[in-house]
C-alpha cells in the first residue's frame, strides 16, 4: 500500500467520527419540539418532561413538550410523522404506537416506514387501583364484588388500545367479568375520573396512580410487574395476588420522522442512554414507577415489528375495537 492509499483508508475510517463530532458541536442550534400524543399529566407526558429537562441541561438548548392528544395517540403521531426530518421534532410515545395499526381501520402513519427509531427509554408499569368507596382491599375481593354485581362497575384506562386497556380486557375476559370499559385520552384524565368516583376502578400507569394512592385518594390493589415498585412497596404484584398470567409490557420511546440525518439520531440515542445511566436519574425513574431500558435504534426497530404482531394477537383474541 502506498502512502497516499494508506492515508486515504485512514481518512475514510475517521470520516464518520469527524462527522459525528461536528454534529455534536452544532446540534441542536435552536429549540427542539417533543410531541407527546397523549394528554398532559399521564406517564408519557411525565417522562417526556423529565427527559426534556435533562436534554436541555445537557445541550444548553431548549427541548420542550407539546401535547397533541386524541384518537388513541393517532393525531399526535400523525403530526410527528409529517414533520420536517431535520432533527427538531421528536415523538415521545407509549406502546399504543404498535397497537393502533391493528386497532384502527386507518391511521395517519406507518409505524415501520414513517419514523426512525431512537430508543425505548423506559418501561411503564400498569397498576390496578380503586376509588376508596369500593369496599375491597384485594384483587380477589374486587373480583367477587364485580361478579356479584354484573354490569354495575366500570373501569378506566388511558385509552383504547393502550397497555392499560389491554390489561383491563385481559382481566375481564380471563375472569369472566361483566365489567364496562371507559377509555380516556391518557392516564391523567382516567385518574381524575376515578378520584371523582365516576369510574371507580382503573388500570392506569403506576407513575400516575402512585401519588393518589399515597394520599389516600385511591387504593392500590396490584401492580403488573415482576417485583413490587419502590414507589408503592405496600401494593402486591398481580402474581402475588394470584393472577400472574395477567400481564402486558408497556414502554415509552423516542422516534424521529423518517429521513432525519443519522448523525442526529445516533447522537440523540447516545445522549438519552447516558442520561438513563446516571444514578440520580435511575433513582428518580424508580420513584415514579419507571424502569430504564435505553436499547439501541436497531434493537428498537426489531421490537417494533415484533410488538405489532404480539399486540395484534391480544387485540384479536379479546375482540377489542376502537371506541
Amino acid at each position: 500500500m502506498t502512502r497516499r492509499e494508506f492515508f486515504a483508508v485512514i481518512g475514510a475510517a475517521a470520516a464518520p467520527i469527524v462527522t459525528q463530532l461536528a454534529w455534536s458541536q452544532t446540534y441542536p442550534s435552536r429549540p427542539v419540539r417533543m410531541i407527546v400524543p397523549l394528554a398532559a399529566g399521564g406517564p408519557t407526558d411525565v417522562f417526556a418532561r423529565l427527559i426534556a429537562q435533562r436534554l436541555s441541561d445537557a445541550t444548553g438548548k431548549q427541548f420542550y413538550v407539546e401535547n397533541i392528544p386524541g384518537a388513541g395517540g393517532n393525531i399526535g403521531i400523525g403530526r410527528a410523522a409529517h414533520a420536517a426530518p431535520d432533527g427538531y421534532t421528536i415523538l415521545v410515545t407509549a406502546s399504543g404506537y404498535v397497537v393502533n395499526p391493528t386497532l384502527y381501520p386507518t391511521i395517519p402513519y406507518d409505524p415501520v416506514k414513517d419514523f426512525d427509531p431512537i430508543t425505548i427509554a423506559v418501561t411503564n408499569v400498569v397498576a390496578l387501583s380503586v376509588n376508596p368507596s369500593v369496599t375491597t382491599h384485594t384483587v380477589d375481593e374486587l373480583i367477587a364484588l364485580i361478579k356479584s354485581n354484573p354490569g354495575k362497575y366500570s373501569y378506566a384506562s388511558a385509552g383504547a388500545g393502550q397497555a392499560s386497556h389491554l390489561l383491563g380486557e385481559t382481566f375481564r375476559l380471563k375472569l369472566g367479568l361483566d365489567l364496562v370499559h371507559v377509555p380516556f385520552n391518557g392516564s391523567g384524565p382516567a385518574i381524575a375520573s376515578m378520584i371523582a368516583g365516576h369510574t371507580p376502578i382503573g388500570f392506569t400507569s403506576a407513575a400516575t396512580a402512585a401519588p393518589q394512592v399515597m394520599d389516600g385518594r385511591l387504593r392500590g390493589l396490584a401492580v403488573m410487574s415482576k417485583a413490587r415498585l419502590p414507589v408503592l412497596p405496600q401494593v402486591p404484584t398481580m402474581a402475588e395476588a394470584g393472577h400472574g398470567d395477567i400481564e402486558c409490557d408497556d414502554w415509552l420511546a423516542l422516534l424521529m420522522p423518517r429521513g432525519t440525518p443519522q448523525e442526529i439520531t445516533t447522537l440523540l440515542y447516545r445522549r438519552v442512554a447516558d442520561i438513563l445511566a446516571q444514578p440520580a436519574m435511575k433513582e428518580q425513574l424508580a420513584a415514579l414507577g419507571f424502569q430504564p431500558v435505553g436499547n439501541t435504534p436497531e434493537e428498537f426497530a426489531a421490537q417494533i415489528r415484533t410488538d405489532i404482531v404480539k399486540r395484534a394477537k391480544v387485540i384479536q383474541d379479546a375482540g377489542i375495537r376502537a371506541q
